[in-house]
């Protein structure tokens, strides 16, 4: 029986008991002098958007909060006249930034307060509200998403873009399912590209472009960082003489943040991937219509693209575009579709390879994932479906009787289950230092693993022999 949401959420935060202070978001320290009047106090927190602040009274260090200023309203001294060090708490409860976060919701409960001090040794850190620590504790991806919308700079956003990374491992532990975790990363993925490009372009720019993530970014299906897949639409008639080197800086950023650059160079550095409208719909054109197969390639990813920033009427103009050239191009469609066959296997190869389990290592995208999804892909833009991710697709492909049920629910099991098994392996190569793959050793898998991989592959090429018969594969 699948799990409840409920259950899943449990155990989001039972994989939390050993996450530590440090890991949520401690509000940075900012400071007011004990002699302050409260009025300039309170003008000082509207600024920062703030509900409290440190006040330095000499060796003393407290905090005053929205709940200390009700109190001071019931004085007899006015506001402008009183003295914030006359109203702060000095009688603060400390916590280290490596408590454990438990730790320090039990000085909550016990002092009764709503806030803990952070100090790592004489440096003080900031301040954990309670607030912030209930949300990281229910849901700590309200952390990263926070983080990521307060970042200053680039700096501060490549922390956030660490904290992702930092959040997988910690979900992956706690058994949350694959495809939840992917919409997660993706979500705040897209989150974390459209504040890059805030703090990078200028607001004219950002106002008549539009910024796309593709691939299997667009799909929300990367959850590790793999490579960067990104392409920036412009309005025409307008132009941005520094375009290029935004696009320089913004494709760095990632690079910086862990994103590799994509080794077919789709990104905002390629002017290819940085066009007006209309110079992109003559690039669809030429990829339809033309007979190189990077066309089919070009093409494959923008399917799957989605907007992170800036107008995407943009986008929505250049896809309509795309089902008016495509209508009833079933040639095209076909040699857009053999792409999902290309990396058949021979007969039995399974059991030979099995046999030779010690020395042997598959790709799991190359002979799993990568079948599905394009195969998929190629039906999604046959029959003109918007969905973006796999298991979208499938669903709407079924609904609309193109595909049939149990076929979709299928595929959609085995690419989560070959999403799985990719992500305990790039984990695994993570932590000893390795590169980030694709390949899985058959040796490491359990036979449990093994049975299940042998049959996800099944699917897969029961998949494949479906699609040479619907696209007539065979008189290509």
């Amino acid at each position: 029986m699948p799990e409840s949401r409920d259950t899943e959420t449990q155990r989001e935060t039972l994989s939390l008991v050993t996450a530590r202070v440090r890991d949520a978001y401690v509000r940075k320290p900012f400071y007011v002098d004990g002699a302050d009047d409260i009025v300039s106090v309170c003008r000082a927190m509207a600024q920062q958007q703030t509900t409290s602040v440190l006040v330095r009274d000499g060796e003393r260090l407290g905090m005053f909060t929205t709940t200390d200023l009700r109190d001071a309203l019931l004085r007899d001294v006015a506001p402008a006249a009183l003295a914030v060090r006359d109203v702060a708490r000095f009688d603060l409860v400390e916590v280290r930034p490596d408590a454990e976060l438990f730790e320090a919701l039990w000085l909550m409960v016990r002092h009764r307060v709503h806030r803990l001090l952070v100090r790592d040794g004489d440096a003080v850190v900031g301040v954990l509200g309670q607030l912030d620590l209930v949300s990281f504790v229910a849901h700590h991806s309200h952390i990263v998403a926070l983080q990521i919308d307060e970042a200053r700079d680039v700096a501060e956003l490549q922390a956030a873009a660490q904290r992702i990374d930092a959040m997988v491992q910690l979900l992956q532990d706690g058994g949350i399912k694959i495809e939840r975790i992917a919409n997660l990363v993706g979500a705040l993925n897209h989150r974390l590209f459209a504040r890059l490009w805030q703090l990078i372009a200028p607001p004219e720019l950002i106002a008549n472009s539009c910024l796309l993530v593709m691939g299997s970014e667009g799909r929300g299906e990367q959850i590790l960082k793999t490579d960067q897949d990104n392409a920036l639409l412009l309005r025409d008639g307008f132009e941005c003489a520094d375009l290029a080197a935004i696009a320089e800086r913004f494709n760095a950023a990632l690079a910086s943040f862990g994103y590799p650059p994509c080794p077919g160079d789709i990104m905002l550095t390629n002017p290819l991937w940085r066009q007006p409208l209309a110079s992109f719909k003559e690039a669809l054109n030429g990829w339809i219509y033309g007979a190189e197969a990077q066309g089919v390639l070009n093409l494959a990813i923008f399917v799957d693209a989605v907007v992170v920033a800036g107008d995407g009427a943009l986008l929505d103009a250049a896809r309509a575009h795309l089902g008016r050239v495509m209508a009833d191009n079933q040639g095209f469609l076909a040699r857009f579709a053999q792409a999902a066959d290309q990396f058949a296997e021979p007969g039995n190869w399974w059991t030979r390879l099995v046999a030779r389990r010690s020395e042997q290592a598959v790709d799991l995208k190359r002979i799993g994932s990568f079948p599905i999804v394009h195969g998929v892909r190629s039906l999604a833009l046959q029959y003109r479906i918007d969905a973006r991710s796999t298991a979208q697709r499938l669903r709407q492909l079924a609904e609309q009787g193109h595909l049939d049920a149990s076929v979709a629910r299928d595929l959609t099991d085995a690419l989560h289950f070959l999403m799985r098994l990719k992500l305990e392996q790039q984990l695994l190569a993570r932590e000893k230092g390795e590169p980030v793959g694709n390949q899985v050793a058959l040796d490491s898998l359990g036979a449990l693993e093994r049975d299940m991989l042998e049959q996800s592959l099944a699917i897969v090429g029961r998949f494949r022999q479906h699609l040479r018969q619907h696209f007539r594969l065979d008189l290509l």
